[in-house]
């Protein structure tokens, strides 16, 4: 299906059902946290993702898909970290939310690829992962993760003086 083997499938619907665990995340609380069942699951998929991930190599060896899912692991470890301890401070909390931010962000430039790349079968959309079009496409991703990950901030920071100033 669609130029995937068995184990592509597989890391497709996790992956799949990541990204809509953290679209219900982003919905219901504006942002990722491990404090909702959402999140929890948005973060055990995630990592189910990167790991079936390292063993797919349809473009020859370990390559860029398999650096980003190093990095995923580690940007998710440490928003993690974040969010159960107090490591970062008073910055924890923000850690916390760009950290899952990213890792969401980072879903979308395999996602996007692999999709525009193999459909629609008989023609996609894009040539190749370098194709320009293909890039616009992610660099519209990361301007919205740019500009959810301020409003997700200045939204944390609205919430903390509120509270200190019923204190």
């Amino acid at each position: 299906m669609f130029g995937l083997t068995s184990l592509g499938v597989l890391h497709t619907a996790i992956a799949l059902a990541a990204v809509a665990a953290g679209i219900v995340c982003f919905l219901s609380a504006g942002g990722i946290s491990m404090r909702s069942t959402a999140g929890r699951t948005y973060v055990i998929t995630t990592v189910l993702t990167c790991l079936t991930g390292f063993g797919i190599f349809q473009h020859g060896g370990f390559g860029i898909p398999h650096v980003l899912g190093i990095i995923t692991l580690i940007v998710l470890s440490v928003a993690v970290i974040a969010g159960q301890t107090r490591i970062f401070g008073g910055a924890s909390r923000y850690v916390e939310t760009v950290g899952f931010s990213a890792t969401f962000f980072f879903h979308m430039i395999p996602g996007v690829t692999e999709t525009f790349t193999r459909i629609p079968v008989d023609a996609p959309l894009f040539d190749s992962p370098e194709d320009p079009g293909l890039q616009t496409v992610i660099g519209v991703f990361f301007a919205l993760f740019v500009v959810g990950s301020i409003y997700q901030v200045l939204r944390l920071r609205a919430g903390q003086r509120s509270v200190a100033a019923a204190a």
